[in-house]
């Protein structure tokens, strides 16, 4: 458990961004950092929701061959030989058995504990909640909800997040000036 809450079966690893060519192929999003790992021939994914759900009927997936292209990879499920059969899968999450996974290396967690910890400053002022998590660059970046319901964006970056404690289901941040008044 962390933070109180229940540890997914799956986890997601990828999001299909669209079909590649005539052949099956599917240009896919990376969200991982075990990229090779998870990636590789022979392994089975589920295919999830656009918001990395899964149903109890998501089909399991066997990758046949993958490649580099761009900054994504192109992958070739077995068994599905045409453009038709993938054009589905388009804007969906490609989701990995948690036991399949690596754990993350000290001083990092997965980005799915991140959602629901509280947010603080190091003088103790409350912030918000966190209601999601954005692979940007330079930085990822926090969605951060207040209690008045108002949003604000927080660069997951060593120089703003002082601490990260999922068991307590805190984050603590020292944000620099006026990020807080934006």
């Amino acid at each position: 458990m962390s933070g109180g809450r229940p540890e997914p079966d799956h986890l997601v690893v990828g999001r299909v961004v669209k079909p590649h060519g005539t052949k099956g192929e599917l240009f896919v999003w990376p969200m991982t950092d075990q990229r090779d790992d998870v990636f590789g021939p022979g392994r089975e994914l589920r295919l999830g929701d656009e918001d990395g759900g899964l149903e109890a009927d998501s089909p399991v997936l066997s990758i046949e061959r993958v490649r580099p292209f761009k900054r994504g990879l192109l992958v070739m499920f077995a068994g599905v030989a045409d453009r038709e059969a993938v054009e589905v899968m388009a804007n969906r999450c490609l989701l990995a058995p948690r036991e399949t996974l690596s754990e993350p290396d000290e001083g990092e967690t997965y980005y799915h504990d991140l959602i629901g910890l509280g947010v603080e400053t190091v003088e103790g002022e409350a912030v918000g909640r966190i209601v999601g998590v954005y692979e940007t660059a330079p930085a990822d970046l926090l969605e951060v909800e207040a209690e008045d319901g108002r949003r604000r964006l927080i660069p997951l970056s060593k120089q703003v997040v002082r601490e990260v404690d999922v068991e307590a289901g805190r984050l603590v941040i020292e944000p620099p000036p006026g990020l807080l008044d934006l």
